[in-house]
C-alpha cells in the first residue's frame, strides 16, 4: 500500500528536454506553449545581443532569443534539428532557439539536486536544479530568472 502512495518529495516533474551546445536542459512542461520549426525572423535594430529578432506567430509578434548567445556560447547555423520553444515567462510570450528537442520526461523530484555554483559554464542563477538520470545529468532552467528585469523590459519594447 505504501508503494502506491507517493511521498511529496517523490512528486513527478514533467519536463520538456532540449539540447543547446553540449548540454541537455529541461523546462517545466506547463510553461511551454508550443514547439515550432524555425521561421522567418525579423531583425530588430538596437535589440539586446542575444535577441535573434521577432516572429509573427498566428498574428502575435513574439521576441525570439538565441539560447546559445544568451548562455555565451558560439552561435551555429540552424539545421533540421533546430526548433523554437515558445514559452511564457512572467506573463510574456518568448521564443527560444534551441539546437534540438530531446523528449518529454517525467522524473521524481527527489532526483533533483540544488545547482552547484557553476554548471556547464552557466551562472547558477538561471538554474533551478540538476536532475540525475540513469545515464546523464539534466540541467533544469529557472525560466523566471533566465531574463533579467532589464532584459524583459527591452523585449517588451521590441
Amino acid at each position: 500500500m505504501d508503494d502506491v502512495i507517493q511521498r511529496k518529495d517523490d512528486e513527478l516533474l514533467q519536463l520538456v528536454t532540449f539540447s543547446t551546445g553540449d548540454e541537455e536542459f529541461g523546462v517545466d512542461i506547463l510553461k511551454v506553449q508550443e514547439i515550432i520549426l524555425p521561421m522567418a525572423i525579423t531583425k530588430v535594430p538596437k535589440a539586446p545581443e542575444f535577441v535573434e529578432g521577432v516572429i509573427n506567430l498566428r498574428g502575435k509578434v513574439i521576441p525570439v532569443i538565441d539560447l546559445r548567445r544568451r548562455f555565451g556560447l558560439k552561435s551555429k547555423p540552424q539545421d533540421k534539428y533546430t526548433r523554437i520553444i515558445v514559452i511564457e515567462i512572467n506573463e510574456m510570450i518568448v521564443g527560444f532557439v534551441v539546437d534540438s528537442i530531446s523528449e518529454v520526461l517525467r522524473i521524481p523530484a527527489s532526483t533533483v539536486e540544488p545547482p552547484p555554483p557553476v554548471v556547464a559554464g552557466l551562472e547558477s542563477e538561471y538554474i533551478s536544479g540538476v536532475g540525475k538520470l540513469a545515464d546523464r545529468l539534466l540541467i533544469l532552467l529557472d525560466l523566471d530568472r533566465l531574463l533579467s528585469k532589464e532584459d524583459q523590459e527591452a523585449l517588451q519594447g521590441l
